[in-house]
């Protein structure tokens, strides 16, 4: 299989798990809710707290990938995430 295809399905399954990430906080938002007795207002301070998390873990990853490769912050962030999410 060429390199392009291979480029093609790494960043097709890349993109798959980022939006994995973001939506699973909305799914598990109920069973939070009810296990904290938590109000609409806790509910978003949760919503809040893990869209500043990302967006910090974000900015830190692009610094260092700019220091270290992209490639290598990328595999990296990739395993990370594909090895906390079990």
């Amino acid at each position: 299989m060429e390199r392009k295809w291979w480029t093609l399905i790494v960043v097709c399954v890349a993109t798959f798990m980022l939006l994995l990430d973001i939506t699973i906080v909305n799914v598990a938002l109920p069973k939070i809710a009810s296990s904290l007795k938590a109000s609409f207002s806790d509910i978003q301070w949760v919503i809040d707290a893990y869209a500043l998390t990302l967006a910090a873990l974000l900015l830190t990853a692009g610094a260092l990938a700019d220091l270290i490769g992209r490639r290598l912050v990328f595999a990296t962030g990739l395993g990370l995430f594909a090895f906390t999410s079990f």
